[in-house]
């Protein structure tokens, strides 16, 4: 499966993850880890010999763009491993094997293995934050604390998906350039001027929208966790929830938080996309939990 719709589609996206990385205004490598599902390229910046913190984007993000508010300050206390999801819009290349057998536990094995990290914390957005929430409970021996921003703990695939639609449908279905405006405005908070104003933003996120194929993420599945699973997370793991975020702030979801005395927060001003709306509040937030 092609994960662009054409060549030409695929340069214009990676011209502009170049473009907003460069924005990051803080030292970065880009790395290339070899796994059984294929390449993966992460994007490490910050003191080798700070605490590592891993971070993962959402289901049409990446890491460029995702952390382009947050990167320049977590670096200061943080070894940060930015990495883009196999399968996903960055730079990372599945192989077959990601089509036949993929499974997200075993993929971060792979990837903390080849980087020799033994424990550490993880941060996530949307997706992320169940590829946080899930190591978590799947590796609590890897992960220290785990902040799940724009995230919840779903109680069936069916309350996955119709959010899902409800939140991205029909704007995604016609990607113009005023369809991505209207999604943004959909999907952000009252403070989602800093990404509307930022025009490489708003041009990489519309070249995701038009070229990118979303298709090639459907190997991410979403595992319903018991309750009995979810009490490993109690003190270990943070959910920072946007006030206007329709994905995650709902009754059903933030009543699945208390019933399982999860700690939470309800971030004022800010969407779906948290850490763009309330980039300062959110590395805060994130600092203040995980150290």
């Amino acid at each position: 499966m092609q994960r662009y719709k054409s060549s030409i589609g695929k340069q214009l996206i990676y011209e502009s993850y170049d473009r907003l990385l460069r924005s990051w205004n803080v030292d970065y490598v880009e790395r290339i880890i070899q796994t059984s599902f294929g390449n993966t390229h992460m994007i490490t910046a910050g003191d080798v010999s700070n605490p590592p913190l891993l971070l993962f984007h959402g289901t049409a993000d990446n890491s460029s763009m995702m952390w382009v508010y947050n990167a320049q300050k977590l670096a200061e206390n943080y070894y940060l491993i930015a990495v883009d999801a196999i399968g996903g819009s960055g730079k990372s290349e599945p192989n077959r094997e990601y089509h036949r057998n993929f499974c997200q536990t075993v993929w971060i094995d792979e990837l903390l293995l080849a980087l020799n990290i033994r424990e550490t914390y993880v941060a996530g957005v949307s997706y992320g934050a169940y590829l946080a929430c899930s190591y978590a409970i799947e590796r609590p021996d890897k992960v220290k604390k785990a902040v799940c921003m724009a995230g919840r703990v779903p109680s069936s695939q069916f309350e996955v998906m119709t959010k899902m639609m409800a939140a991205f449908l029909p704007e995604a279905l016609f990607p113009t350039r005023k369809s991505c405006v209207r999604l943004l405005r959909k999907l952000g908070g009252s403070e989602r001027s800093v990404f509307e104003q930022n025009e490489e933003l708003m041009n990489h996120w519309y070249y995701l929208l038009k070229y990118f194929n979303n298709q090639s993420m459907f190997k991410h599945k979403i595992k319903i966790y018991k309750d009995t699973e979810l009490i490993s997370l109690q003190d270990k793991v943070l959910f920072l929830i946007g006030e206007h975020d329709r994905l995650a702030n709902y009754p059903k979801a933030i009543n699945k938080l208390k019933q399982n005395n999860l700690l939470y927060k309800i971030v004022p001003g800010a969407g779906h996309s948290i850490n763009h709306d309330q980039a300062e509040i959110i590395n805060k937030e994130i600092m203040q939990f995980l150290c």
